[in-house]
């Protein structure tokens, strides 16, 4: 073990053992603090803990019975692997939470989240046709049970779109990019989730109509996406530099070569801080 380094309970605590709790308790586990902690590892890069951190609270809650925690690190879970690229791994998590998701209503705006995630999951690793369902069932959610101006709402439509270019449904996607935007205007930070959706239209454009063909229009999306990652307001933050890594690929790819290497910089010296 590295000398210094500070000793986490998933590194001696062994899982509860579910023998010694009584039968008519079930024992929570932090859903919150197992989060908080989570996205602390993940905004200084650290996977190793990260994966232990959720290995040891998927034990705990299974140990305790408790399902609710389950579903909550399994929706973590999926986040994670899809990050690190891992499909199987994260379509096992997936379907682990669409078991459990009872626990929180099959119909709550909880629920949503995690048809969102899998969904999400889906598409990630190509899977689009599995995908779509699961966000239309979302989709019926929220527009049901949130405000049409949520920024919730406005993350659901630029997945979703997703979703609709690789099936090849272009139209449909352009118009959940634009909803998309207008939501983001409003919302806390909303300039980082603009970006995004821009460079997703251009990559929408180019898959439409060719790179040679579309090529005005990419230049123009790119140009709205770096104007927004520039934004001087945006707190500099893990999140910050998650959004600049993952916009980095797609300016390279387009030839914006000094704006990659720079977004890849500000995300470097951010993840690099004491």
């Amino acid at each position: 073990m590295e000398l210094g380094k500070n000793l986490l309970p998933e590194d001696y605590v062994e899982p509860t053992c579910p023998l010694c709790m009584n039968a008519d308790a079930v024992k929570r586990i932090p859903l919150q603090r197992v989060a908080e902690k989570l996205d602390e590892y993940m905004g200084r890069q650290d996977f190793a803990a990260a994966r232990r951190h959720l290995t040891y609270w998927l034990a705990e809650a299974e140990s305790c019975g408790d399902r609710r925690g389950m579903f909550g690190v399994h929706s973590e879970w999926m986040g994670f692997c899809r990050k690190m690229g891992e499909g199987e791994e994260a379509i096992s998590h997936a379907k682990a939470a669409m078991a459990l998701v009872d626990e929180v209503g099959a119909e709550s705006v909880a629920a949503a989240t995690i048809y969102i995630n899998a969904a999400t999951v889906y598409q990630a690793f190509s899977q689009p046709t599995a995908a779509l369902p699961l966000f239309e069932r979302a989709q019926a959610i929220y527009h049901r049970e949130l405000s049409p101006t949520d920024d919730r709402v406005g993350g659901l439509y630029n997945n979703m779109a997703l979703t609709l270019v690789s099936l090849g449904r272009y139209g449909e996607a352009y118009e959940l990019y634009k909803k998309a935007l207008e939501i983001m205007a409003h919302a806390e930070n909303g300039a980082l989730e603009q970006a995004i959706t821009y460079l997703n239209m251009a990559n929408a454009v180019e898959a439409e109509h060719g790179l040679e063909k579309a090529e005005a229009k990419i230049s123009q999306y790119l140009d709205k996406a770096a104007d927004l990652l520039d934004t001087p307001s945006l707190p500099r933050n893990g999140y910050y530099a998650f959004v600049c890594e993952k916009c980095a690929p797609t300016f390279d790819y387009y030839g914006f070569f000094l704006y990659a290497n720079d977004l890849k910089e500000r995300a470097r010296e951010i993840y690099e801080r004491p």
